[in-house]
């Protein structure tokens, strides 16, 4: 990933809607505090794949069309983000909180390589798709349903939050010989002047794949 873009995908994650949390909190009176990953959840010995879970082989690239983290309650579609004219990252839109971002200048999930999944903690309506996303757990499970009928399956390899002036781009964005994902959202400290202070990152390695049935006479009730 270029500088360019690296630096927009870090803006992204910063503007989760600042709005959003000093409303929850001087409006409606409630405190609105995203959870954030433990130390027993980041990786015990630098980055890699957790040795007790299967790697299944990459799938060819596929555009993802929905996201399902069963353990948060996620189920959300999927909106591709390219760069601007100024070579800043499209952002999800603004009015649509509860959807996921990938960028599709890279890696597709699924495939061979590192998948960049980036989507809202919160909005000026209240929390979004990712909020829990610092909860996770090491194998948790990830969907993702892709364009050509298959859905990839991840496993959480390890969940860490960075302060923004510490983000480790290499880790985060780096090469993968593996079907990797990560995904990403806002975290840390947040300062109603300059809202988040840092960004939660979990990864995740493919561990099996499942395809859609194919459809023949006997299967389909249409022909009965």
């Amino acid at each position: 990933m270029s500088q360019k873009a690296r630096t927009a995908q870090l803006w992204l994650l910063a503007i989760a809607a600042l709005v959003g949390v000093w409303l929850v909190e001087n409006g409606a009176g409630t405190e609105l505090v995203p959870p954030q990953p433990t130390t027993a959840e980041a990786f015990a010995a630098g980055p890699g794949l957790r040795p007790d879970a299967p790697v299944a082989d990459p799938l060819r690239p596929s555009a993802p069309v929905r996201v399902r983290i069963a353990a948060i309650g996620v189920d959300a579609p999927m909106t591709p983000l390219g760069l601007g004219p100024d070579g800043s990252l499209d952002v999800p839109p603004v009015d649509t909180p509860d959807v996921v971002g990938w960028y599709k200048g890279g890696t597709p999930p699924g495939a061979r390589g590192t998948a960049i999944l980036a989507g809202h903690v919160d909005s000026a309506r209240g929390r979004s798709v990712f909020y829990r996303l610092g909860s996770l757990r090491k194998g948790s499970t990830v969907e993702v349903d892709r364009a050509d009928g298959s859905t990839a399956v991840f496993s959480l390899d390890a969940i860490e939050v960075y302060e923004n002036e510490r983000f480790p781009d290499d880790r985060v964005y780096g090469a993968s010989e593996h079907a990797s994902l990560r995904l990403i959202t806002c975290g840390g400290g947040y300062s109603k002047e300059t809202g988040y202070q840092g960004n939660v990152v979990a990864y995740a390695h493919l561990t099996d794949v499942r395809h859609a049935p194919s459809l023949t006479p006997s299967t389909d009730r249409r022909r009965a």
